[in-house]
């Protein structure tokens, strides 16, 4: 699977910077470098130590191209495992252009997406979870996402199932050896030791599908849905959470007729919120669709804002309004429902009593004023288990891993009630090497031509 090939792509961000990095990989990348590259010191490329850079000038014939700056990593002590410069040139996207041309015509081919880090993968410098987890550290927005992908690149919850996959292996080697034997009444399995290893990977899993539900929601940010009849502040409040005027405020009901999305982070977590039209009946076939949408992003989200206007709850309004929340609550059981009393600031004392006395769980706020915001964010934040990312536990974010994880526990499980039913050793087996396969595709152990080419087009070109 390891082409043989030199490959080159600019590994920094395209367009006009300070400065841009080419990469070249391969076993002539050295090689092709120095060809072109003429050194301040005189001394040739390809006679530079591992690690060391060297100032020069990149030739094209008796042409400069630029001054360059070459890194060189000898194989096998560089991010892929083969021999690796990176040209630190000007950043101007012309001169970047007529290096890679020029490289390109020297003997080098364009990399395709993430074939750097497949090639570190096939070269055994890292498993396929820490290859995914590099992605994701490119991609994380926030110190949530940013501390569970750098986790898992160190090796995370990866080196744990390497280790018990190891063991489960040695196992399955010994029962197998024990079918070979099957006429002599031999064991060469410890079935105590066996049963206490099937506990810890049972543990170890279980806890791994636990965390993805925070993992899950970290890596693409908890919907909120911000959900109220017309004119009770929820764009005035989507405004003061984002600290700028993204949506229009009007006293005009209906203002808002489609779903308005941005996302904010609060202590390391990212929060997408969503301010949806007003809930109201209307013969506006626009604002009919927007209404139709709010209800979508409300099945879409994780955690809803039922706002309501403080000045309007007294007597039936504030019954009302008990029940329009008692029926929301009904039909979403498994969301968190956060009812909101918005304008906080034009309620007297004893409407507040009242307030709070009929709607206990509300929250009463002025999305005006800033009134009762620090109070909701931490109401959101309380909806997020961080106790795992505080103990530095590893946490799954990826739903692929996620999916072996539940195939694997099946797998253990199933060996765990056929070793106790009395089951025959080579039915057990069966299934025993079913939880070896899924716990395989997980670090890379055992994979596919496809599944490497399905993870690594998701990468970015140059990584």
């Amino acid at each position: 699977m390891i082409e043989k090939d030199t490959i080159i792509a600019l590994a920094t961000a395209p367009g006009a910077g300070a400065i841009a990095v080419l990469r070249l990989s391969g076993p002539r990348a050295i090689a092709i470098a120095g060809a072109s590259f003429r050194a301040a010191g005189g001394a040739p490329l390809d006679q530079a130590a591992s690690h060391t850079l060297h100032l020069g000038d990149l030739m094209q014939g008796e042409r400069v191209l630029d001054q360059v700056l070459a890194s060189v990593f000898r194989a096998p002590r560089s991010y892929t495992g083969e021999d690796v410069v990176e040209i630190s040139c000007h950043g101007s996207p012309y001169i970047q252009q007529q290096i890679l041309q020029h490289f390109l015509s020297g003997g080098c081919r364009m990399a395709k997406a993430g074939e750097f880090t497949l090639r570190a993968f096939l070269h055994g410098k890292m498993d396929l979870s820490q290859a995914e987890a590099v992605a994701d550290l490119i991609a994380s927005e926030n110190e949530a996402s940013h501390q569970i992908a750098l986790m898992q690149m160190r090796g995370g919850y990866s080196s744990e199932i390497h280790h018990l996959r190891q063991q489960l292996l040695n196992f399955a080697s010994l029962i197998a050896l024990e079918l070979d034997f099957s006429g002599e009444d031999v064991e060469f399995a410890d079935r105590a030791q066996f049963e206490q290893l099937l506990d810890q990977l049972s543990q170890l899993l279980k806890r791994l599908l636990d965390s993805f539900a925070l993992g899950n929601v970290i890596k693409k940010g908890i919907p909120v849905a911000i959900a109220g009849q017309p004119n009770v502040g929820k764009s005035t409040l989507l405004n003061a959470l984002l600290r700028e005027e993204k949506a229009i405020v009007s006293d005009v009901a209906g203002t808002t007729r489609d779903a308005i999305e941005d996302e904010i982070v609060l202590q390391g977590i990212g929060f997408r919120f969503i301010d949806t039209a007003g809930i109201r009946d209307t013969t506006d076939t626009v604002e009919t669709i927007g209404i139709q949408r709010t209800f979508e992003k409300m099945e879409q989200a994780r955690v809803i804002l039922f706002m309501l206007d403080g000045t309007l709850l007294q007597g039936g309004a504030l019954a009302e309004a008990r029940g329009a929340l008692k029926d929301l609550q009904a039909q979403h059981p498994q969301k968190q429902v956060v009812p909101l009393v918005n304008k906080a600031d034009r309620v007297d004392a004893s409407q507040e009593r009242e307030i709070r006395e009929a709607l206990p769980q509300a929250l009463l706020i002025s999305a005006k004023t800033g009134k009762g915001l620090e109070a909701l964010e931490q109401t959101l934040l309380g909806f997020v288990n961080r106790g795992l990312l505080e103990s530095r536990d590893p946490v799954v974010s990826n739903a692929r891993h996620y999916e072996a994880l539940q195939k694997a526990l099946e797998s253990v499980e199933r060996v765990r009630e056929g070793m106790e039913a009395g089951v025959p050793t080579d039915l057990v087996s069966i299934d025993i090497n079913q939880a070896l396969f899924h716990l395989g595709e997980i670090t890379g152990e055992i994979s596919t031509d496809d599944l490497l080419g399905n993870i690594f087009s998701n990468f970015c070109i140059g990584k």
